[in-house]
């Protein structure tokens, strides 16, 4: 295998450079460096996981929510569903300019399997044009409550595979903040919430460990793990999410945990 910085062989030269990842004399430069490896090893874990859907059932849809410039559509499609012939990639992204850049892109490339919707993830769920059931869900730093968005959507369509790197998880802090002084007068777990950079920290965590049980109390097995090293990202957690069978306590846990952080207000979010 390539090292992750270098250029695949198989890999649209052309597509990078409209990707502004190689410079218009084919040149890397640090910054591109970075983010190509970060886009490979994405493609190393969700390569699988398309091969596998196109083993079952001969297709594949790839739904990637916040898309932003769809460097990872891109790439999936470049490196691994142009030459299995067949499956699509959806990108749903909220602005309007990067949609319609993308999509120009897409067709001025050839990838004929790609289109772009310019809707929220939110509004995405009830779009008919997407089809009732999809395969792959990806949310990439996905900011705030767009993660969670995601995997509303992912269920709603019986997605068999979700790969989320969530960001920007400020909710559950806010409320965390809300109720602190009640959190530090009855329990010794409001220490955890007593400084700012905790706070925040600390809501990060336990939004990814609801957003886990809620996927497990919907019968997905999870491998939660770095998506690369820290001196890369520091939103670096990885969630990959595979459809299996239920089983029970995720639910209740989840349940248990907002009853002891007093983010009972929280709870249409992370149960359902």
């Amino acid at each position: 295998m390539a090292k992750d910085y270098e250029i695949r062989p198989e890999q649209s030269v052309e597509l990078l450079k409209e990707l502004h990842i190689l410079t218009r004399d084919g040149k890397l430069n640090q910054d591109s460096r970075r983010k190509l490896k970060q886009v490979y090893h994405l493609v190393q874990f969700i390569e699988p996981l398309i091969r596998e859907v196109v083993a079952d059932k001969g297709d594949v849809t790839v739904v990637d929510h916040g898309a932003g410039k769809s460097y990872l559509g891109f790439i999936l499609y470049d490196l691994v569903l142009k030459a299995l012939e067949v499956g699509e990639v959806i990108g749903i992204e909220t602005r309007e300019e990067l949609v319609a850049t993308t999509a120009a892109l897409a067709e001025r490339l050839g990838f004929t399997r790609m289109r772009f919707i310019n809707e929220t993830v939110a509004e995405s769920i009830s779009n008919d044009a997407i089809g009732k059931q999809v395969d792959i869900v990806t949310a990439l730093h996905a900011c705030n409550t767009a993660t969670d968005d995601a995997i509303r959507f992912a269920l709603q369509k019986d997605a068999r595979f979700i790969v989320l790197v969530p960001c920007c998880q400020a909710e559950v802090a806010a409320e965390l903040r809300r109720v602190k002084a009640k959190l530090l007068a009855g329990t010794p777990l409001g220490e955890i919430v007593r400084h700012g950079i905790h706070t925040r920290e600390f809501g990060s965590q336990l939004t990814n460990v609801l957003r886990c049980l809620l996927l497990e109390a919907h019968g997905y097995q999870l491998t939660v793990t770095e998506l690369v090293g820290w001196e890369h990202s520091m939103k670096n957690e990885l969630i990959v999410a595979k459809k299996g069978q239920r089983r029970g306590g995720a639910r209740e846990r989840a349940e248990a945990l907002l009853e002891s952080f007093m983010l009972d207000g929280l709870r249409g979010r992370f149960i359902y």
